[in-house]
């Protein structure tokens, strides 16, 4: 029987990936790691530039095979030069450093002009570089200020602000004298504070780290800051076991809310009138962290523009605050069943005008307020979807912004940029069909853009934002080392989704000694996170996800519905749905693997971090028909455990039922195939307690899965706690989906 399947297989051309990986595959893995190919076998996949601090230009660097140059761009002249002579500088550096330097290699950073010499940091010195005379000198440091981290000197020079014993206080400099504007500041109601996202406290006990935050009017006649309200809120709490001295773990806590948590810390936005020497009242809300008011200065100084969203994320507020009168104007109001997610504004002072981001209209569009009359305008219609503001010209009144879909047939994923004016004039200022990513100059006259498509490689051009001409050429990437090592581009691809009707794009990766007459099991590289997608838009993206398929495999990443970038009906499918984000996934793997024999029928796996966590360990509970194989890392695997902001967005507020439903720790008993749960032990972000109750339910659900924890690591893994994961991720997909035999010992540079 063995010998008839054998001559099946081959009578029909087809053999079964072979089990045994060898060195050299992990060696191919290794070399398509991002810190191994970026400007080093791959270059200039993306340039970015840094504009000067005087306006006249910018610099960048030009990487090839032998190392980079430094290269600046003159805007008044047009220009493209080297900065200066890398050989002479690297060997006065080395004279002066007593260092060794290599001329391509130079490390460097802040270059600025300064006549017509060049300032530049390197190892946190500052030198001062003459081309003429060829002389380096290091400067000298500033002296540091006599200002403490906790007061402010305002604008005219006359009052500094400050705290002490949690209240505010203002202190004349000429005659120190000092009035005191708040009385009820105490610890757990601090005034002149903000709210650390990520300030951990050690034991129970401890303060949280001192913080100070005011900002003035530009007259000075006015302060604003805030008051922190800790007095209700709970914490969260961490063991950090990693601390070679210490021989039991030590506590570590910090304020965070879960979703529909009301004991969390509160701001309150407050006001001062500094000639008077009082606060001045004010109507704005006292709300959570994850929902507090944000406050800007309007051009009148005794106007302020504040923003803020309700709990829940339906309605979103931008209000006019009159310090003079204490009259408080609503100019929008954003409202949504689901929610506001993309919200966005910007001031135009002198045209008494707000723009801002709404998907009202079913699509992300720009909008226009009148702050005079209130009456609101649409300055851009249709099917497409606004990515973001790139800059505003407010003395013409023009808008540019990044947006995909706009152009029929257009992949919608690939951004490009447009202006528009107060009257809704548009104009489109990159006609090529492929992803622009802009940077633009602090005037506005020019803006550099890197556009590429995953499989058409990066040009970085310097453009004229009136009309788009492109008028200097920077960088080009380079792939031949990557071509001669057999990589190539990622193939795109399309199907439909679960409604039947929409189009949905993915991306493939194959090993670079792929063999149409093997099968490989197919690795979904998953993140489903509502506020994002994965469809990879640049060049830079290309050999993302190359390594794991070195490993043999293939590697999909896709964008089903729910996730961003799309229309609101798109994004809503999520929307208290999370918990089947992954169906379009598995409709991808079972449209490629009628498309293609050489992806196999019965193995797939997943993999992702934080919410692509979830995914993964959700994909072995719910969708394990597809999926059997999955490593999951510092998920979210319980939405009631998170940090409040992002559940409340996307799974509603307040809590209910949706909650559970969606839940791993909830769906443990379903558990079916391999699973690896990884987390970093002192994770500040995703606290690691939603794995540590998910591994209870599988224990409770006599569920076999393996565990490992990185007790040093935060969110994201660093270092050779990282090597260790990813070496971890690509034997258990190895072992467990290839059924091949794992090899440790390798370098991973």
């Amino acid at each position: 029987m063995k010998s008839y399947f054998l001559y099946l297989l081959l009578f029909f051309g087809i053999t079964i990936t072979t089990q045994a990986q060898t060195l050299d595959d992990y060696k191919r893995a290794v070399a398509f790691r991002y810190n191994n190919y970026n400007n080093k076998t791959a270059f200039n996949l993306r340039t970015d530039v840094h504009w000067f601090k005087n306006g006249s230009g910018f610099w960048y660097e030009d990487h090839n095979p032998e190392g980079k140059n430094f290269m600046w761009v003159d805007l008044k002249k047009g220009k493209t030069a080297p900065v200066f002579d890398q050989d002479q500088l690297a060997a006065e550096l080395a004279k002066l450093t007593e260092t060794e330097q290599k001329a391509q290699n130079l490390a460097l950073t802040d270059l600025e002009p300064q006549g017509k010499s060049w300032q530049f940091s390197s190892n946190g010195k500052t030198f001062v570089w003459n081309p003429k005379t060829k002389t380096l000198t290091e400067k000298a440091e500033k002296p540091k200020t006599e200002q403490t981290e906790n007061e402010s000197k305002s604008p005219d020079g006359k009052w500094i602000a400050f705290t002490k014993d949690f209240n505010l206080f203002l202190r004349n400099t000429e005659t120190q004298e000092e009035s005191q504007l708040t009385f009820d500041g105490t610890q757990g109601y601090e005034y002149a504070s903000w709210y650390g996202w990520y300030d951990t406290m050690v034991g129970e006990n401890a303060e949280r780290p001192a913080h100070f935050y005011v900002d003035w009017s530009e007259d000075s006649k006015y302060l604003k800051t805030a008051v922190v309200d800790l007095r209700q809120a709970e914490k969260m709490y961490l063991l950090d076991h990693s601390i070679d001295s210490l021989y039991r773990p030590k506590l570590l806590s910090y304020y965070r809310g879960s979703p529909g948590d009301t004991t969390m810390v509160h701001t309150r936005p407050v006001f001062f009138d500094v000639a008077a020497r009082q606060e001045i009242p004010n109507a704005l809300p006292k709300n959570t962290h994850i929902n507090g008011v944000d406050t800007d200065w309007g051009a009148e100084s005794h106007l302020v523009w504040a923003s803020w969203a309700e709990r829940g994320y339906q309605k979103q507020y931008v209000v006019r605050f009159n310090l003079l009168n204490r009259k408080t104007d609503t100019l929008i109001t954003d409202s949504s069943p689901t929610n506001t997610d993309g919200f966005d504004y910007r001031m135009i002072e002198g045209k008494n005008t707000l723009v801002f981001l709404s998907e009202r209209s079913g699509w992300r569009q720009l909008y226009k307020v009148d702050t005079e009359s209130g009456v609101t305008q649409a300055l851009t219609q249709g099917d497409f979807y606004i990515d973001a503001i790139s800059h505003i010209d407010k003395k013409k009144g023009l808008i540019y912004f990044t947006a995909g879909g706009r152009e029929p047939e257009a992949n919608p994923y690939h951004l490009k940029l447009y202006v528009v004016d107060l009257e809704g004039k548009l104009r489109s200022l990159t006609p090529e069909p492929i992803h622009h990513v802009v940077d633009f100059s602090k005037d506005g006259d020019f803006f550099v853009d890197n556009m590429s498509t995953v499989n058409q490689p990066t040009q970085t051009v310097l453009r004229r934002a009136k009309d788009g001409k492109i008028v200097n050429r920077l960088t080009q990437a380079n792939v031949a080392a990557l071509k001669q090592m057999g990589w190539l581009e990622p193939e795109t691809f399309t199907f439909t989704a679960k409604d039947g009707k929409t189009t949905l794009y993915g991306a493939l990766w194959k090993p670079t000694n792929f063999d149409p007459n093997k099968t490989y099991p197919i690795v979904d590289n998953s993140y489903t996170g509502p506020h994002t997608q994965r469809f990879p838009r640049t060049y830079g993206w290309g050999p993302y996800s190359q390594s794991l398929a070195e490993l043999g495999f293939v590697v999909l990443q896709v964008d089903g519905l729910g996730s961003a970038k799309r229309s609101k009906s798109f994004h809503d499918h999520s929307y208290k749905k999370m918990g089947d984000n992954l169906r379009d996934h598995t409709l991808a793997i079972a449209h490629l693997r009628d498309k293609y024999d050489w992806i196999a029928k019965d193995r797939a796996g997943i993999y992702g971090h934080s919410a692509g966590g979830y995914d993964a360990a959700h994909a072995l509970m719910v969708f394990n028909d597809t999926y059997t194989v999955a490593v999951s890392s510092s998920a979210d695997h319980d939405f009631r455990m998170e940090k409040a902001w992002w559940p409340e967005m996307y799974m509603g507020w307040p809590v209910d039922d949706t909650y559970h439903e969606v839940s791993n720790i909830t769906l443990a008993p379903k558990l079916k195939g391999k699973l690896l749960l990884t987390h970093g032990g002192i994770d500040e972000n995703v606290n690691p307690s939603a794995t540590f109750k998910l591994a209870e339910a599988l224990i409770k659900a006599d569920k076999e899965f393996d565990l490992l924890i990185l007790p040093s690591q935060r969110h994201g893994y660093r270092g050779t706690h990282n090597d260790y994961f990813i070496k971890k991720r690509w034997n258990y997909f190895v072992e467990h989906l290839l059924e091949g035999n794992p090899i440790w010992d390798f370098p991973m540079e």
